[in-house]
């Protein structure tokens, strides 16, 4: 039963990564065990957004609930951004939001942005716990003070434009030092207009495009800005929506990105899209994954590599941007929309899917090493299927923490747990003669931290696989 050979397998980057947001103003976070089952595979990266105004006497309370009684009639109308509250920070601790939900997206296998609007007028001394605390949370991608040159969030109240951009510097310069773990996203309106020749406010915005390590821009071929407080109808007088061409929008989102290495001296960096979608408010339900469909084949035929990825926001929503709508019943139940169907076959597509390079033949104890989402070393063990099996699960006799990889679909296996059923693989994708599969098996940290007393801890992690699992397939029914 277990007379298999294993080899050494590399994870590495997708040709376009995907992430996916998880919780914000809008919904809820959902757990990673049901986001898991319900798509069939791990992202390249969760997005969390949350605030940091330490200096309000209403923080940390979230500023809704904290003033339910006020009046207003727009989302960011509160005297900061109405987010869920950064429990870390100056004074702060790690044991409460975000980092709960931190250590369960990486204990699944993925990366963590962490989107965070913070009072650009705290100290230095604010910004250093900051980095403190996201230094055991690896290879984490920070979003400061998203859409900057919008005027929406509560940062851009409390200072200039010129004074924002200088922020993101002061902070970025502190993350190199304190957490060089942490790869910072620059994240703003770029280029909106297809006659444009500059960025939004780009004098403002330059040095933060030269010292950044990621550039984005949030871009929604649709979009409903009014909710939840009116309803988006067709020809009303006063629009509280839009509506964009598909091909406009990748359009704008390649100038700006040509625009960025020209800032930068001709010099490329990543480029994502850090919040995506189209609103079923505007759309409806099926052009919405129509759209999403559209521009995902635009970057999948796209012969000029320019892209990194980008984030769908979000897996559940009280509104319509979600691949669940929110059950307004029952708050912990989601209901799928058209476009989780689209989006589930858009991310088991090979473009989107990360690299797999197989390597030499193991003996073991394996030491396995977990870097990220793009850069990890499992153990890969073939399998030959006479047929489509009645029986396909997995027995692991220690303690350890994996994701498993077999016929397109991914499986998490906690320390709790010994034996896995991996017949779920065949449900959607029977086989139909026989064939040769591949068992992928890779190992991110239990805790969701790394061990910062390693010397490499700071962007690694490492578990030891002493021995393959048992391995169970069979053909046939127990009893026909």
């Amino acid at each position: 039963m277990n007379d298999y050979k294993a080899y050494s397998v590399h994870m590495g980057k997708a040709k376009c990564a995907v992430d996916l947001g998880d919780g914000s103003e809008r919904g809820e976070y959902v757990n990673q065990d049901y986001i898991l089952n319900k798509l069939g595979r791990p992202h390249r990266s969760i997005s969390l957004m949350y605030c940091y105004y330490p200096l309000d006497e209403q923080f940390p309370a979230r500023i809704s609930e904290a003033m339910k009684d006020a009046n207003v009639s727009f989302q960011w109308d509160y005297p900061y951004d109405d987010y869920f509250t950064y429990k870390g920070g100056l004074n702060g601790n790690t044991e409460g939001e975000p980092f709960c939900y931190m250590r369960d997206v990486r204990r699944h296998g993925q990366d963590v942005t962490l989107t965070l609007t913070i009072d650009p007028n705290v100290s230095d001394e604010h910004l250093i716990a900051i980095a403190n605390d996201l230094r055991p949370f690896g290879r984490l991608l920070l979003r400061i003070n998203h859409e900057a040159t919008g005027n929406w969030f509560s940062f851009t109240k409390r200072t200039t434009y010129q004074g924002v951009a200088d922020f993101y510097c002061r902070f970025n310069k502190i993350l190199k030092e304190y957490a060089p773990n942490v790869s910072t996203i620059l994240c703003i309106g770029g280029i909106e207009d297809l006659n444009a020749t500059e960025i939004i406010m780009e004098k403002e915005f330059s040095q933060a495009v030269r010292e950044t390590d990621i550039w984005s821009v949030d871009k929604y071929m649709a979009l409903h800005w009014g909710w939840p407080y009116d309803v988006a109808l067709k020809d009303q007088a006063v629009k509280n929506y839009s509506r964009s061409k598909v091909a406009d929008t990748y359009a704008l989102t390649k100038m700006s990105y040509r625009r960025f290495k020209e800032i930068n001296g001709g010099v490329a960096k990543p480029m994502v899209m850090s919040e995506f979608n189209a609103d079923g408010d505007v759309t409806g339900p099926y052009d919405q994954a129509d759209m999403v469909q559209t521009f995902c084949d635009l970057l999948k035929y796209d012969p000029e590599e320019w892209f990194s990825g980008f984030t769908f926001y979000q897996f559940r929503d009280r509104g319509r941007l979600g691949l669940e709508i929110e059950d307004p019943n029952y708050s912990d139940c989601g209901i799928e929309q058209p476009v989780l169907q689209t989006y589930k076959k858009i991310i088991h597509d090979d473009f989107f899917k990360p690299a797999m390079e197989r390597g030499e033949e193991l003996s073991f104890p394996v030491k396995l090493r977990w870097g990220g989402a793009e850069d990890a070393e499992g153990i890969e063990i073939p399998l030959h299927f006479e047929t489509n099996p009645h029986f396909c699960e997995v027995t692991f006799e220690d303690d350890s923490n994996l994701m498993l990889e077999i016929n397109g679909k991914w499986f998490y296996k906690s320390p709790k747990a010994k034996t896995i059923d991996l017949m779920s693989a065949f449900f959607e994708k029977p086989l139909l003669t026989p064939e040769d599969l591949t068992l992928r098996i890779f190992a991110p940290p239990a805790s969701g931290e790394n061990d910062l007393s390693l010397e490499d801890g700071l962007l690694n992690s490492y578990q030891t696989v002493e021995k393959l699992p048992s391995i169970r397939i069979e053909y046939e029914p127990v009893l026909d």
